[in-house]
């Protein structure tokens, strides 16, 4: 499918772009099912990167943002969606999901902690982006998404585990992805789409399969990267004390 589809008419860009949306929700169920922690950012991957590849190898970075995109934010929902439902049957499926949620609960209670540090926060956001730019390019996106879907799961179930915390849930659903981290992972969406390029296209050279545009310029691309996280990071600045206050109401007294 990747690299030789059968059909141009039969997977068009926009019969693709809905389907990792759609196998989204099916990866979280899976995983949860599994209830091995391994088990998510694998089959969330698998939901995506056949499409995304295939987009890209085509021509149509913007089609594969955007699917890119839809998945994330499907994503997100089915694991706040499942964790508020049952907390604990997810905490054995998100890594990093117990750590992280512990972490933001504090946050939450004290309006202090790594959110509003960023002396804490700056470091963590360089070395993400360090490692996800690293494995995108050196993977050609496979394991840029598998980081990917990593980030936003311990996310997510953060905030699904807010909404089930006793108190007022309204909160946490409308606010728990503040929007400083929704301009985060648009950014890595981005750059990870134009990191994955140089080595797909490589690997498309070396078979000889074609004919194949060639992929649209990334100079602008990498300048929204670059203004959708100096955003981040001032939003993030400016906002992040007074957010806990908004989310407290979530937690039980």
């Amino acid at each position: 499918m990747i690299i030789g589809p059968p059909s141009a008419r039969a997977l068009s860009p926009g019969r693709l772009i809905p389907l990792p949306a759609l196998l989204a929700p099916v990866a979280v169920l899976l995983a949860r099912s599994g209830q091995r922690p391994i088990l998510l950012p694998i089959l969330a991957t698998a939901a995506v990167y056949p499409v995304i590849a295939w987009l890209l190898l085509r021509g149509h970075r913007s089609a594969a943002g955007v699917s890119a995109v839809l998945w994330a934010a499907v994503l997100a929902a089915s694991v706040i969606g499942f964790t508020r439902q049952d907390p604990s049957s997810m905490e054995r499926v998100v890594l990093h999901g117990t750590a992280y949620r512990d972490e933001m609960f504090t946050y939450v209670r004290s309006g202090a902690g790594r959110e509003t540090d960023p002396a804490r926060f700056l470091p963590e956001h360089a070395l993400h982006l360090a490692v996800f730019s690293l494995l995108s390019w050196g993977t050609a996106g496979l394991l840029g998404i598998g980081l990917g879907a990593v980030m936003v799961a311990y996310m997510s179930f953060y905030v699904g585990s807010l909404a089930a915390a006793g108190g007022t849930p309204w909160p946490a659903l409308l606010f728990g992805w503040p929007p400083w981290a929704i301009l985060r992972v648009i950014a890595f969406v981005l750059l990870g789409l134009c990191l994955a390029e140089p080595l797909l296209f490589a690997v498309r050279r070396v078979l000889g399969r074609g004919p194949w545009p060639p992929p649209p310029p990334r100079r602008a691309w990498y300048v929204a990267v670059a203004v959708l996280l100096v955003s981040d990071t001032l939003l993030k600045l400016l906002l992040a004390p007074a957010w806990a206050v908004i989310l407290r109401p979530c937690l039980a007294p």
